[in-house]
């Protein structure tokens, strides 16, 4: 599906309104990259309103039943990769099914989540619920970088797995490791949300090497040794991953199902965009610095882009991605397509002013361009044309977060998330 109406009079504007944010050009990868707005370069993008036959949706029946599929296996083909179903093998082991923890402020469940008869693929899910109140919680689902038993100081945490780049395997994950702490736990629970962890490499290890070990390698078809060019990639199969824990949480009496939050940071923010389009039981996204890949547009010559990608990270995305490195002003599609597929549900991008790399202003452009989707829906998104000043959040239905500083969240991000979670659950 190519879409024939571009959107030059949205765009325009837009140029004249970014933060400006210069430093020298540079190089990764052996691939030039440029941190000099005005060489972002003009372009066109795709209309995700507009049909085939070039004509427009004008209410959100007829886009979901017609144009939405057309979106999604336009941006699922190309980019991310399709996904096999939930295994009909998969089990859940509630190994522990409610202990007090944090000195009686919170109750711990943990839970196997087994996608294979033979046992070789699981996850290890922690959750945290808030102690007292009783009935069913929200919940945020954190897909984290370190083993349960790293990201908790809960010496009740069954220690989990990491993998190791050096030995191609995965090992205890015993060793002491900061990153990717669950720091906004406490707020969570004295806010009234449930909290969900794993570890992203229980499902894939993120490694070109790792395949042999990830759950992609489960579903390889006719002999084939490599998914076939529009099947997922590991960022696709980090989210499948999501999906997984979702279909646990439906069926336990202490989370509402209905009210489920994700959140991902960086290649995990990627994750988490393209979880929320694709899997419409999430409620609410926060997806952080997700940059390149993710919310921000490939089209703006700016930063990361996908030449940088598939060079560094082969194996995030589908096989077809590489065929547009180079060749983006030409695609049928951008990252709006992909914020489009989240409407009318909420999301957040949380970006730092500093992270030139992730061009935090193409995130903000991209939201533009799909708020015509959620304003199809009755929503709001990006209603003004100037990129908001850090600390200053767009708090609509699609909204936009920029903080002072660089890559990753920082501790006054996450009021501001809380806060984004309560209005739109």
């Amino acid at each position: 599906m190519r879409v024939s109406v571009l959107l030059p009079a949205l765009l325009t504007p837009l140029a004249a309104t970014a933060q400006i944010i210069d430093s020298p050009d540079g190089e990764t990868a052996g691939i030039p990259a440029n941190y000099t707005e005005a060489k972002a370069g003009w372009f066109d993008l795709p209309d995700p309103l507009v049909g085939a036959d070039g004509k427009p949706f004008a209410d959100a029946p007829a886009w979901r039943e017609k144009q939405r599929p057309m979106v999604f296996e336009t941006v699922e083909t190309n980019q991310y990769g399709r996904v096999p179903p939930r295994p009909a093998a998969m089990t859940f082991d509630v190994f522990d099914k409610g202990t007090p923890a944090f000195g009686g402020k919170a109750i711990r469940k943990q839970v196997k989540i087994t996608f294979d008869e033979a046992g070789e693929h699981f996850l290890d899910l922690v959750i945290y619920q808030p102690a007292g109140g009783g009935g069913k919680r929200p919940v945020l689902v954190n897909i984290g970088w370190i083993g349960n038993n790293l990201a908790v100081d809960d010496p009740g945490v069954k220690t989990g797995r990491q993998w190791n780049k050096d030995k191609l395997g995965r090992e205890a994950a015993t060793a002491p490791n900061p990153f990717g702490k669950l720091n906004f736990l406490p707020m969570a629970l004295e806010r009234g949300y449930a909290v969900a962890h794993f570890n992203y490499t229980d499902i894939e290890p993120d490694d070109p090497a790792g395949f042999a070990h990830g759950i992609r390698k489960l579903y390889l078809k006719d002999g084939r040794t490599a998914p076939a060019p529009d099947e997922w990639g590991a960022i696709a199969a980090w989210g499948w991953g999501l999906s997984r824990v979702i279909d646990y949480l439906e069926t336990d009496d202490g989370i509402d199902a209905a009210k489920v939050t994700i959140f991902g940071v960086s290649r995990l923010g990627k994750a988490v965009l393209w979880t929320a389009a694709r899997d419409e039981r999430v409620a609410c996204t926060l997806a952080s610095v997700s940059g390149s890949g993710g919310a921000s547009l490939n089209r703006r010559r700016y930063g990361e882009r996908p030449a940088h990608l598939v060079a560094r990270f082969p194996h995030w995305f589908a096989a077809n991605f590489a065929g547009w490195a180079g060749r983006e002003d030409e695609a049928p599609w951008d990252s709006h397509f992909t914020l489009g597929l989240i409407a009318p549900r909420a999301v957040l991008l949380q970006t730092g002013s500093t992270d030139k790399w992730s061009d935090p202003y193409g995130e903000f452009v991209a939201a533009r361009a799909a708020t015509p989707v959620f304003h199809l829906f009755g929503q709001k998104g990006i209603e003004e044309y100037s990129q908001p000043p850090h600390g200053k959040p767009v708090m609509n239905r699609l909204g936009y977060l920029m903080h002072e500083g660089g890559h990753g969240t920082v501790p006054d991000d996450w009021p501001v998330f809380f806060d984004f979670m309560d209005r739109h659950l």
